[in-house]
């Protein structure tokens, strides 16, 4: 299970986990609607402390990065969505990513806090990468490192391309909102992967037979259809590869 940290900070209550989960800090629709992050790094790591001593011990939590996706720079207008724009650079979003992360390490290491790679080209992945070796963090050694601002490109040549340039530097790498035509092509370089595909699938169709609730977009066992479906198909699985499927705020841990 994947949630936002904002959807168990609106819960009016708590409950203990029954099976593993990890925690977005919901940075996309942060930057989205206000350009910078509302919240800073000692008000995250007390929402996240809050969630690991209510909810239970999470397999990791996401910093407060910053994407490189152009409308998350320079802002625009997609459907409904409207991106304020942050009209800073990329080099500017990957040292403020690379500093958020040093410093929700150094407030509670004890947090499971990933590292996470911001860029959108490989060249700027690299740099990326080099201002976290410069800062002292091995990322090799860690138990996940991040791969954002690939949602868009996931399933292109240049996705792929990113990808397979992170894994070569041996990194467990977790992919932020891989659909299944990227997992498809590069799913066996990463450890894990997530997606809301599912619940957008299912949003558009009856439910599943003997389930009486309008759609299934909520829905848990749809969910683990989804991605049962989705690790037989992407090849060739390595052995510690999984796919979580990402929960909407009514989708229960519980």
């Amino acid at each position: 299970m994947f949630l936002k940290s904002e959807h168990f900070i609106s819960a009016a209550k708590l409950y203990p986990a029954l099976g593993p989960y990890a925690v977005d800090s919901g940075g996309f629709s942060e930057l989205q609607r206000h350009g910078a992050w509302t919240r800073t790094p000692r008000q995250y790591v007390d929402d996240l402390r809050r969630i690991w001593e209510c909810v239970g011990p999470y397999d990791w939590a996401a910093g407060q990065d910053w994407m490189c996706e152009d409308l998350i720079i320079h802002g625009g207008q997609v459907g409904p969505l409207h991106f304020v724009g942050t009209h800073l650079s990329v080099a500017e979003h990957q040292r403020r990513t690379v500093e958020n992360f040093l410093e929700l390490r150094s407030l509670a290491p004890d947090l499971r806090i990933i590292p996470t790679l911001q860029g959108s080209t490989v060249p700027e992945y690299e740099q990326c990468r080099e201002l976290y070796e410069r800062a002292g963090v091995n990322l090799a050694a860690e138990p996940t490192v991040g791969l954002g601002s690939v949602c868009r490109l996931q399933s292109t040549t240049q996705g792929a391309a990113i990808v397979t340039a992170m894994a070569a530097h041996g990194l467990r790498l977790h992919g932020f909102g891989f659909k299944t035509l990227g997992l498809n092509r590069v799913g066996h370089l990463l450890a894990s992967a997530d997606s809301a595909a599912w619940s957008l699938h299912a949003r558009h169709r009856p439910p599943m037979p003997g389930h009486t609730h309008e759609n299934c977009a909520n829905c848990f066992p749809y969910a683990m259809n989804w991605r049962t479906r989705v690790l037989n198909t992407t090849t060739p699985p390595t052995p510690t590869a999984t796919a979580t499927a990402t929960a909407t705020a009514q989708l229960s841990l519980f």
